[in-house]
Order: C-alpha cells, then structure tokens, then sequence
C-alpha cells in the first residue's frame, strides 16, 4: 500500500460509529462503585458462614460425648471444623452457650424453658432423640423390687452429675410423687463412678437420662444384681410433665437370644435437643439440621425411621432455618451441589439485589457522561478560539504597526489550532460538532483577514 493512501486509511479510521476507549472511560467510576457496593454487600450484609464452630456434648463416653464426635465426622466432610468441648450435661452445656463460649450444644428437654430461652438468645435446631430416665436399683436379699417412687425414702440415690439436667429432671419426677430430695441420701457424682458405687454395694440406686447408646446403660441392663426400675404410670407423668413422652423397652432388644429384657419396660423420656445461639449463621444451622436428619433419622430402640430430627418435643423456639427444613427439606442447591458453592450461589442472591438496585439509576449516569467525553475534544478548542478573538478585540486600538503584527501571530495561531482539530479522533455520530468547529475557526480567519488586509496579503504570500 501506498504512504499516502495508507496515511488517508489511517485518518479514515479515526472517523469510527462507536468509541469503546470514551465509553470505558465514562463508565468505569460507575462499574468501580457498583463492584465496591456489590463487595461490600456480598462480605457485610450476608458473609460467609465461619470454618470453624465449637460444640458443647457431655461427659467422656456418654451418648452426647459419642453423638458430638459423629457430628464432628459429618461436618468435616464439608470443610467445617468442629471443635467438642466436654461437659456434664444440660446445664453446664446451657451456662457455655449463655457465656458465649460455645456456639451450639446438647440440651435435655426440661432443662430450661421458652422465656429464659427467649431471654439468653437460644434456639433450638430440633429434637433429636429420647432420652429414657433410667433408673437402675441394686437387688437386695429378700425384697421385692420397688414398683413406687415413694419407696426410695432412706436410699441412698445418686441423681445424676451436678451440672447435668438429671438432677432437675429427677427432683421434679419426685415433687409429682410427693417425696422431697431430703428425703433421700442424695448424691451427685458423674456417670462412671456412680456406676462403681452401684456395683461395688456403695449406693442403692443411680439414675440416668441418656439414649440407650450410652454404654454404662448397655453394660447396667446385663447386669445381673442390677434392675430396672418400671414406670407404670408413664402415661400418667408425661400428663404432669408435658416435656415428658411414654416410651416402651421392648422385651429381647438388649439380647434376644438370652431374652434381655425378660418383659416390657414402661419409661418416660424427655428428649434431646440441638440448642444453638441466636446469632449462629443461618448456613450452619442448615447444615447442623441436615447431619442431625442423617445421625438420628434411623429407627431406634424407642423411634421409628424418620420420627427423628423433629420441631417437636422442644420448648425452646426452633430456629427459622431448622423449621423451615423440617416442612421442605434441604435447600435446593444442596441436593446437588457441595455446600460451600450452593451456599456461594445461594449468596450470589444479595449481589443480585444490590446490582438491581445500583445499574438502573447509575446506568442512566453513563450516557451523558460519555457524550460529554467526545465533545469536550471538540468544545474545549472554542476556548482556544475565544481566546484568539479577545485578542483581536484588545489589539482594535493599537498602533496600525503593532496591530498588523497581533494580527500576523493570532493567525499563525488559528493555524496551528486547525492543525490540531484536524487530527481530533471522533465518532462520526459525533462529525457535525467536529465540522461545526472547523467552520467557526474559518469563520474567525475571516474576521482576522477582514480588519487586516495586509496581513492577509504577506500571509498569503
């Protein structure tokens, strides 16, 4: 290709319908605070849950202790790490989550109720099994075994650790017999020794409430000189404790080719519940609920298949997430996908929102801004000709010398200005400004030429 023809082509391509480079420089303050925004919302209107959360149980081999490492399993497998943190039991579990110091815990039925639950910020994520008041008796020579609460006045009790819900839970069990914990020789170890005292002749009787996984109830139901206290009233006591529930120990499910138990055992049970702090992120509690549906919803020894986790059995109010799977099951993103990118897409809503609620306005902002752009190369040359004609004005009343020779410069001036527009890059939408200046600049020549017509001459020449 020809100099010449290559250097029109290239004037040529000056002249374009569109200027992407104008209207990413008009639209980048706008893109920059929609993204600011955008990052803002995503990281403090709905962050991302923690990694890392910790979880009260219960004593070292009880059902809570087994429960919380099954817990840990599950969760790690979505990257969560779940820190247990050992205690004795329902009330201990309920000062941590009170202190803060836990973010999510076992909890016995009965142990608390809606008001002080509603007061310390607590939730419950559901119930998650029964827990059976076992109540094992030492047998004696020549006694009958007790068939009425009332008969353990004198015994010596042990009534569950101290920090635990069983001692509650008994004392209550007792108030609705008549008998008042003075009445026994009351005691509060932890499980295992008590156990010991039991079985070494110590104590008379030690009482329970724990699912029948616990391994100090497997061991106590085969044991013999041991016993099983009956509840016959069950019926009757879940009518005085509505947080209580009647549940069956069948003949033969400890052992049934040696037929352990012999007979049926009527029980009351309040029931395990996952009790979270209020402020516990919504995803966790999704994903605590989902582990509690796949840790707990088998049949057991006192549920059916699915009875269990459930909103029920519960006086404290159940957290929105977890009641919300309980009607409709798991998130439709989580059926399918891992949890950490359904739970990013399912964040991805808060961008939705903030970018609908930022692009229209601001859009509306871009426009005039890149028509501004293009024609301020055009426009800010007229304060070069202004400047030209002031000039001519202040030079009007000078010598003819000295006016020739303003005359002379403004219109090396006006030159050197139509050199420069001439090489304006411009989109051609935007021509008619471009030839509207050039016109003016002609237009101003005109006048230079009209006052000074020497000049004119020696310029033309």
């Amino acid at each position: 290709m020809k100099p010449a023809l290559r250097k029109t082509m290239n004037r040529l391509k000056k002249f374009t319908s569109f200027s992407p480079r104008d209207l990413i420089a008009s639209a980048a303050p706008t893109i920059l605070a929609i993204a600011a925004i955008c990052v803002l919302a995503y990281v403090i209107v709905d962050p991302a849950p923690p990694r890392r959360v910790t979880l009260a149980t219960g004593q070292e081999n009880s059902a809570y202790d087994a429960f919380g490492k099954k817990y840990a399993e599950q969760l790690k497998a979505d990257k969560i790490a779940v820190t247990l943190t050992g205690s004795h039991g329902s009330r201990d579990n309920l000062k941590l989550l009170a202190d803060g110091k836990v973010d999510i815990a076992f909890v016995q039925s009965g142990s608390t109720d809606q008001e002080a639950a509603e007061r310390q910020g607590l939730v419950s994520l559901g119930s998650l099994f029964v827990e059976p008041v076992w109540l094992f008796l030492r047998e004696k020579d020549k006694q009958a075994p007790l068939t009425q609460l009332t008969q353990l006045r004198g015994l010596k009790i042990n009534i569950g650790a101290k920090g635990s819900g069983t001692p509650r839970l008994f004392r209550q069990i007792l108030d609705v017999n008549g008998v008042t914990p003075d009445e026994l020789q009351t005691s509060q170890l932890d499980n295992t020794p008590a156990t010991v005292e039991l079985l070494e002749g110590r104590s008379d009787g030690l009482v329970f409430a724990a699912a029948p996984d616990d391994p100090l109830i497997q061991m106590l139901l085969q044991t013999p000189g041991v016993y099983l206290f009956d509840f016959t009233q069950a019926e009757a006591y879940t009518r005085r404790l509505p947080f209580l529930t009647h549940v069956t120990l069948p003949r033969g499910i400890v052992d049934l080719g040696r037929d352990i138990p012999a007979r049926d055992y009527h029980l009351i049970a309040p029931t395990a519940t996952l009790v979270a702090r209020e402020g516990l992120h919504p995803a966790l509690i999704e994903l605590f609920v989902q582990a509690a549906a796949k840790i707990h919803g088998g049949a057991g020894w006192f549920s059916q298949q699915g009875q269990f986790p459930s909103a029920r059995y519960t006086e404290i109010p159940v957290a929105d997430e977890a009641a919300k799977f309980y009607k409709d099951g798991a998130p439709l993103l989580q059926r399918y996908m891992s949890f950490w990118l359904a739970n990013f897409l399912d964040r991805m809503w808060v961008l939705v929102v903030a970018l609908g609620a930022l692009i229209l306005p601001l859009s509306k902002i871009v426009p005039p801004l890149y028509v501004w752009r293009v024609r301020s190369r055009v426009y800010r040359w007229y304060g070069q000709l202004r400047t030209v004609e002031q000039a001519l004005e202040n030079a009007k009343d000078a010598p003819p010398a000295e006016r020739a020779a303003i005359h002379a410069a403004q219109l090396a001036r006006l030159n050197d200005i139509e050199e420069s527009v001439n090489h304006i890059s411009i989109p051609l939408s935007f021509a008619e400004d471009l030839y509207g200046l050039r016109s003016h600049i002609q237009l101003v020549r005109l006048r230079i030429v009209s006052r000074n017509p020497i000049s004119t001459q020696e310029n033309a020449g």
